[in-house]
């Protein structure tokens, strides 16, 4: 893999990491609100929680561990990719560039 391809790998890879890392706890809490106590909140910075309905809390928390298994997952899939050569060795002679990369252009 090139430079570019293995940074652009890794950031699909780490950037679910991330995102799981950074906002996962705001997710976290809907499966024990559910469970444990049957009712859900909203909660707030400047004012007291909200009563909610349970199952769009539990949709928000669903939808953000698919967005973050996608990330992740086309991370993975990328570098499987990268790996069998399918971006980086598939090079057109033609597009080619480096030592003896020019040997197919017409000189002046």
């Amino acid at each position: 893999m090139t430079y570019g391809t293995s940074s652009y790998v890794l950031c699909l890879f780490f950037q679910g990491f991330w995102i799981l890392g950074v906002f996962g706890h705001d997710y976290q809490i809907a499966n024990i609100e559910a469970s444990e106590f049957g009712k859900c909140y909203q909660y707030y910075n400047d004012k007291e929680p909200v009563a909610i309905d349970c199952s769009s809390k539990l949709f928000d928390q669903a939808l953000f561990f698919i967005i973050v298994i996608v990330l992740i997952m086309s991370g993975i899939i990328s570098l499987i990719k990268g790996i069998k050569g399918k971006w980086d060795n598939e090079v057109k002679t033609k597009d080619m560039v480096g030592p003896g990369g020019d040997k197919n252009l017409e000189k002046d």
